[in-house]
């Protein structure tokens, strides 16, 4: 039986130093408590993919990069960010 894998997608920007945004450490702590909420969990996998001080305004991340090859790969059951902006920014170029 294949295990059920979760990926937690974290990102903070250069830029989002300078407002009131999460931190990677708040944006991992808010992620794995709404994970642990979730029945799936239970004997899930969870990964972490965390682009810290990259921008959302382009998919040039080694992370979200790592993650979408694993998505085509069939390796990712579901995926969970703090909000769609984290991984688009409005990208009208999404892959």
């Amino acid at each position: 039986m294949q295990k059920y894998v979760i990926a937690l997608y974290i990102r903070l920007s250069l830029e989002d130093y300078k407002y009131d945004s999460m931190s990677i450490e708040n944006q991992h702590l808010a992620l794995n408590e709404f994970v642990s909420s979730m029945p799936e969990s239970a004997h899930a996998e969870v990964l972490e993919f965390i682009d810290n001080g990259y921008s959302g305004t382009n998919f040039e991340r080694p992370k979200v990069q790592e993650l979408i090859e694993m998505v085509r790969a069939n390796k990712i059951d579901c995926i969970i960010v703090k909000d769609d902006c984290v991984i688009l920014e409005l990208n009208a170029e999404s892959p």
